[in-house]
């Protein structure tokens, strides 16, 4: 693996370009690295055009479609430069050795439908042998028997309330798919939405467990409730309408913009 070839006059490298693109977005390096698990001392040489850490190129590529998504960018021109540069093509993903061992795998043995029957057979034909030897002249009084509970159980049925008529309280769905997204009580809800172009979306709950991290796509939505706090990092902030706790607090930033931004449960505005 050989370093960058040197960019030419009118566009910068692929790894200057991640960077001038990590500086704009206001993320630092160890920020990058904690969103996109590629370690500080890959993301520095790469920043410097150095791809020989990346364990070759389809790593390298990996890793720069990975970065240019965390800071903000359109990670396919970069992929296509950096083929250009280092004169490779995009290899597709190695799906036949995934197809021939499943393949090979041995086939689930099948029930024994033969035995099944038969043990059934043999269960029907005993209960009835047990039925027609002990029913005798009992079957009258054993129907008189069986008459007897039927008539005082049905008392209590009638009589018992329903519990919807007694007033208790029938709780409601947090419905997720709704124009605005309502918190339960003592909780915090947050729902964006892709209403002006493509945005890639980071959320995290209040003990920094990871919910979504994905590019989200124009008129698509995604909304999670947390206890705590919701925290989003938001590319492309003024493609991005915002729903915290029932309120619409309108476009998460200005277009092209990287905004951070932290909820809590009762927040009506942006944290």
């Amino acid at each position: 693996m050989s370093l960058g070839n040197s960019p030419s006059a009118d566009r910068p490298s692929v790894g200057r370009a991640l960077a001038q693109a990590r500086v704009a977005a206001g993320l630092t390096v160890d920020e990058v690295s904690t969103t996109t698990r590629v370690r500080v001392p890959i993301l520095q040489a790469i920043e410097r055009d150095d791809f020989s850490r990346c364990g070759g190129d389809v790593y390298a590529r990996g890793h720069i479609r990975s970065i240019a998504r965390a800071v903000g960018v359109d990670p396919e021109p970069l992929i296509e430069q950096y083929a250009a540069d280092h004169g490779t093509e995009q290899a597709p993903l190695p799906v036949a050795p995934v197809y021939e061992s499943e393949r090979i795998k041995p086939e689930p043995r099948r029930p024994n439908w033969t035995a099944a029957m038969i043990a059934a057979i043999v269960a029907v034909v005993g209960f009835v042998g047990f039925t027609v030897f002990s029913g005798g002249d009992n079957s009258g009084s054993s129907n008189d028997a069986q008459a007897t509970p039927t008539k005082t159980t049905a008392s209590p049925t009638a009589t018992t309330p329903s519990p919807q008529g007694a007033g208790a309280p029938t709780a409601q769905p947090t419905d997720t798919g709704s124009a605005i997204a309502a918190a339960p009580p003592g909780k915090v809800t947050v729902k964006v939405t892709a209403e002006g172009g493509t945005s890639w979306i980071q959320a995290t709950d209040g003990t920094g467990k990871q919910l979504f991290q994905a590019s989200l796509k124009e008129g698509e939505s995604k909304s999670w409730t947390d206890d705590k706090k919701i925290k989003l990092v938001v590319g492309n902030a003024g493609a991005v309408q915002l729903f915290v706790n029932g309120k619409d607090l309108g476009p998460a930033g200005d277009k092209g913009q990287v905004v951070r931004l932290t909820y809590t449960p009762g927040d009506p505005t942006q944290g």
